[in-house]
């Protein structure tokens, strides 16, 4: 395996910075890459993190998982990035200082914008070694997600990758257009995101099921020997909606990310910050709730609960 000209030896580690460009200040910036191999041939893994900066389970994830030496694969290798967007990631904002998210930006370009430099990089030294992927995320926008997998249901082998990972909850999501995970399909390359809490917040939970989905990945593939079970039974939801605010005010939620939730059941209320009046936010379904917006004030429209049914 060679990325960058460094060349990775079945049965070596090694850490390989891949220059992106310098800051007006002249300070280089450099990607991190961390490269597992066994001696015994396998499948690659990609495990990255951090495409949006100010997520931060992600990035948690995968250090934990590098620093733990929980995935010096028994056979095949693992390609680790803990942090993509590094420029986000020192400005704890989600796109880079063009304001370009980098997640819209592949399969992106030699001379591009910045974002679009960083995909390159990506698409073009990372992803054609690897077979599989786990693409790290968290909420964005306020929004605390109960930790999820979201796959494209229309590709069995998508399916597949999920079921090994089985997080409390898999979510039917299309590829969307000029992501990592789309460009990567189009290279006959399978990646999988994970998604748990919230943006700039640690989230233990999050974390733990991040990291026991990701070794029973690596367990189907009999690249690692043991492997924690679920701690829930994966919940698969093939629709989702979002539960708007119906009038602006401050939303206060009685339910939590994860919750189980029947028909009518009061999710929480909507009240003027006078006192005025009191808007009751109710369930029109039987389901489950994928993720819930902490910011307190809302306008009209605004998305409150992320709701999935099976």
């Amino acid at each position: 395996m060679k990325i960058k000209n460094v060349e990775i030896a079945p049965g070596e580690s090694r850490q390989i910075h891949l220059k992106i460009a310098r800051l007006p200040t002249h300070t280089t910036i450099e990607l991190p890459i961390y490269v597992f191999r066994s001696t015994e041939p396998g499948p690659v893994l990609l495990f990255s993190a951090g495409l949006h900066g100010d997520e931060t389970n992600g990035i948690e994830i995968v250090r934990r998982l590098i620093s733990q030496d929980l995935i010096n694969p028994l056979r095949g290798s693992v390609i680790a990035i803990p942090i993509v967007n590094i420029y986000g990631f020192l400005q704890s904002a989600r796109y880079l200082p063009d304001g370009k998210d980098l997640n819209r930006s592949f399969p992106g370009h030699k001379t591009g914008s910045l974002a679009r430099r960083v995909a390159y990089a990506l698409m073009n030294e990372i992803v054609p070694h690897i077979n599989y992927g786990i693409d790290f995320h968290t909420g964005g926008a306020n929004l605390n997600n109960f930790p999820q997998v979201r796959c494209d249901m229309r590709e069995e082998q998508n399916v597949q990758l999920a079921e090994w990972f089985s997080a409390p909850l898999t979510l039917d999501s299309k590829m969307i257009d000029k992501s990592l995970r789309k460009s990567a399909h189009r290279l006959g390359k399978q990646i999988i995101v994970y998604e748990g809490g919230e943006s700039l917040r640690f989230d233990e939970l999050a974390i733990q099921e991040g990291i026991n989905g990701t070794l029973r990945f690596m367990k189907a593939l009999d690249m690692t020997a043991e492997a924690p079970a679920p701690s829930r039974q994966n919940m698969i939801m093939k629709h989702t909606i979002w539960v708007r605010a119906k009038s602006s005010g401050m939303f206060h939620p009685v339910v939590k990310p994860g919750d189980a939730v029947l028909k009518n059941q009061l999710l929480g209320t909507i009240t003027d910050p006078y006192g005025d009046f009191v808007y009751r936010v109710k369930a029109q379904s039987k389901g489950w709730v994928i993720s819930l917006n902490y910011m307190p004030v809302v306008n009209q429209g605004d998305a409150l609960i992320h709701f999935g049914k099976p």
